[in-house]
């Protein structure tokens, strides 16, 4: 193979290389879809926190937990569903990455809680840390048993 061939083959635009290997072919329309969903999973996020911490006067923080819990389970039944082909690849790309990107929010969790850790409330940043990551694995691993019973 001469150096003329290997230059060629290098300059293959990136949809027509995906498409070859069997991996997902990047388009722009994926761009505007993974942009609009990642916004819809933003406002919901905002929407369902002021909801919840308007009902919830307590000192931990459970809009955050709920949140975050909530789009682990839901994240994994679309891995699931995806993984069994129930669902398109690329709508689970854009339900999962954007929306659920948007809709969870780990690093308010992470600033929540040094923000107990600042205010001396170790033992409670403890708590809240550990009950978030438990919480929101088992939810994901329950999602994903869920999604690839179906």
């Amino acid at each position: 193979m001469g150096r003329h061939s290997r230059l060629q083959r290098s300059s293959t635009p990136v949809a027509t290389e995906a498409k070859r290997t069997g991996s997902l072919a990047v388009t722009p329309w994926l761009f505007v879809l993974l942009a609009a969903s990642g916004g819809a999973g933003a406002v919901l996020r905002f929407v369902v926190d002021g909801v919840l911490r308007s009902r919830l006067r307590t000192t931990f923080q459970w809009a955050t937990t709920i949140i975050n819990v909530s789009g682990s389970l839901v994240l994994g039944v679309l891995t699931g569903l995806t993984a069994g082909r129930m669902l398109p690849t690329e709508l689970g790309i854009v339900l999962g990455t954007a929306f659920l990107g948007g809709y969870t929010t780990f690093s308010t969790a992470s600033y929540e809680t040094v923000q107990l850790i600042r205010e001396g409330r170790k033992a409670a940043a403890f708590i809240s840390g550990v009950v978030m990551l438990v919480a929101s694995v088992g939810a994901a691993i329950a999602g994903l048993w869920a999604g690839s019973a179906l």
